[in-house]
């Protein structure tokens, strides 16, 4: 697969809070960050666009259990938790969104409640690589609204991992996402 200008990465959600110690840690979540940095740097070499995401939650969001949500509070807002890894430098050429900030409104979709549509049209981007975390929440729900809004997507299997609250859930969300027209690559498939 040939890397082409209308080309870029996407990567969701690589916090702390994800990641193994975290408040709600993916399972072999960690496992993905090498694998993410080596796209960035391919990304980089080639001259391509790169846009992340991350959870950016009020203290009291609704997702939070003690708000009546599922999940356990995480990802809050200028947090170590919210924060990337230190393994894992973005280069300042990155184009960040922070999605899921008002207290009352759940986005697991970084188009959702975000400037992301626009950012990637303003620079010609036709076709995204996407990888992160979770393959069965962000991550869907991302490739899904990229799709509804036109464009071709690249999943990057060795760059995501599922939160399975169901031992499925990650490989439905693949399946998913195939059925909805996204191809799927591994870094291999790109590096030559």
């Amino acid at each position: 697969m040939k890397l082409e200008r209308g080309d870029a990465l996407f990567i969701a959600d690589i916090q702390n809070d994800f990641l193994p110690g975290g408040s709600l840690a993916v399972p072999r979540g960690d496992e993905i960050v090498p694998v993410l940095r080596d796209y960035l740097a391919l990304f980089q070499s080639r001259a391509l666009p790169i846009f992340t995401c991350r959870d950016w939650h009020p203290a009291n969001h609704c997702s939070f259990r003690d708000q009546g949500g599922i999940w356990p509070p995480h990802c809050i807002a200028g947090s170590i938790g919210a924060e990337a890894p230190h393994d894992f430098p973005l280069p300042p050429s990155v184009v960040m969104v922070h999605k899921a900030t008002a207290p009352d409104k759940e986005a697991y979709s970084a188009f959702e409640g975000t400037n992301l549509d626009e950012a990637l049209r303003a620079v010609g981007v036709r076709r995204l690589f996407v990888g992160g975390l979770a393959t069965d929440y962000c991550v869907l729900n991302t490739v899904k609204d990229a799709r509804k809004l036109g464009y071709a997507v690249v999943l990057l299997t060795d760059a995501i991992r599922a939160v399975n609250v169901r031992p499925d859930d990650g490989a439905n969300a693949e399946a998913e996402m195939l059925g909805l027209g996204a191809g799927p690559a591994r870094f291999g498939d790109l590096a030559s």
